[in-house]
């Protein structure tokens, strides 16, 4: 294992995914966002079956409460959730 930790088996990757444009929109606006970019996707195996998700944005931004970040975050989920679709 790459990070030293010999305990854990099961294939798992987090993915980071960024729009650094999207990004540049959202820190402008209000810096607290960086604490949850980049957007994350995780892929593992369990049980046997392969299981690919993500923290939605909209659920991040939530703790901000602002409702321009909201409506971005909207956006960006729903890219994230296409492209997972797409996947499968």
């Amino acid at each position: 294992m790459k990070k030293g930790v010999e305990s854990y088996n099961n294939p798992y990757r987090i993915l980071e995914v960024c729009n650094p444009v999207e990004a540049a929109k959202v820190l402008g606006i209000n810096e607290l966002v960086g604490y949850f970019l980049p957007c994350k996707i995780t892929v593992y195996e369990s049980n046997g079956i392969t299981r690919i998700g993500l923290p939605k944005p909209t659920m991040m931004v939530g703790m901000i409460d602002d409702p321009q970040l909201k409506e971005i975050a909207e956006n960006i989920e729903s890219t994230l959730i296409n492209v997972l679709n797409k996947s499968q």
